[in-house]
């Protein structure tokens, strides 16, 4: 075999390896693409939230998890200092209260 054959064999072998190593290190550079992540529900809007103080019974039938029995309780509890008075008065349980927390507010006068 000709020895310049084996030169331009272990040229070209090298070359791609080079080529080749720099495509992952550009690969390997790239910015990697942010993971989704399960953000907490967002707290609505100060207008959009429901003020347990001066709500209708209709309103607060709305909210999920609250029918009209837990609505009449909210009502007959008033007034409330912090929303957080409908588990500390016994007024709902804990649970339903997680699904409106961030959809309700309890506004003093």
């Amino acid at each position: 075999m000709n020895p310049s054959f084996f030169a331009r064999m272990l040229a070209t072998v090298l070359a791609l390896g080079l080529l080749g190593s720099m495509g992952f290190a550009q690969a390997a550079a790239a910015p990697a693409k942010a993971k989704p992540t399960k953000a907490a529900p967002a707290a609505a809007p100060m207008a959009d939230l429901v003020d347990l103080n001066s709500a209708t019974k209709e309103q607060l039938s709305a909210l999920p998890g609250i029918g009209d029995a837990y609505s009449q309780k909210i009502i007959d509890g008033r007034p409330y200092k912090a929303k957080t008075d409908l588990t500390k008065k016994k007024i709902i349980p804990a649970a339903t209260y997680k699904k409106i927390a961030t959809k309700v507010i309890a506004k003093q006068k």
